[in-house]
């Protein structure tokens, strides 16, 4: 494991912890290549966070085994690349992540469509909520205005909460 740990970290910029984390066994380890064989090597790290966090999480509770994953590498690969390329945010990752697991379907966009989980990238969409939100919150705006960083915070939740969720948040700012 150390010397394949190594070569994480030199092959992928992944750091230390996460490199030994992820060869502590040969399936995850594997797991982890096919993630980032199929996303693109520039999403190593969040391979590195999916696989750690989500799939660990569910490997300790002892639901499945390693090589029993009922979410394939190409699956999580494409939940990865939806993330990255703002169709979809992390917490829809997980929906989606959770869907797959579940048996709900195999097809990550698929899921997306059906549970309506993508981002608005409709920038005039958004533009009329905002116009909104602002309308509604002039307290908020003076704030902001005023130098105030946490009613700006408060303003992009009531835009996130006015879109249920699917304002992409960077364009909201």
């Amino acid at each position: 494991p150390r010397v394949m740990a190594e070569r994480f970290v030199r092959d992928y910029g992944l750091p230390e912890y996460d490199a030994t984390t992820l060869t502590q066994s040969k399936a995850m380890a594997s797991y982890f290549e096919a993630v980032v064989s199929a996303a693109g090597k520039d999403k190593a790290k969040p391979a590195s966070n999916w696989i750690m966090g989500e799939v660990s999480r569910r490997l300790n509770s002892g639901e499945v085994a390693m090589e029993t994953l009922p979410v394939g590498a190409a699956q999580l690969a494409a939940i990865i690349t939806r993330i990255a390329d703002g169709t979809i945010s992390n917490n829809a990752g997980k929906q989606v992540f959770d869907a797959l697991w579940g048996g709900e379907g195999s097809e990550v966009d698929a899921v997306i469509e059906a549970k309506g989980l993508k981002q608005m990238n409709d920038s005039g969409e958004l533009e009329k909520i905002v116009d909104d939100v602002l309308a509604a919150n002039a307290k908020n705006v003076a704030e902001v205005k005023a130098g105030n960083a946490k009613a700006m915070n408060a303003l992009v939740g009531q835009v996130m909460k006015a879109s249920k969720g699917k304002a992409n948040p960077q364009q909201v700012n």
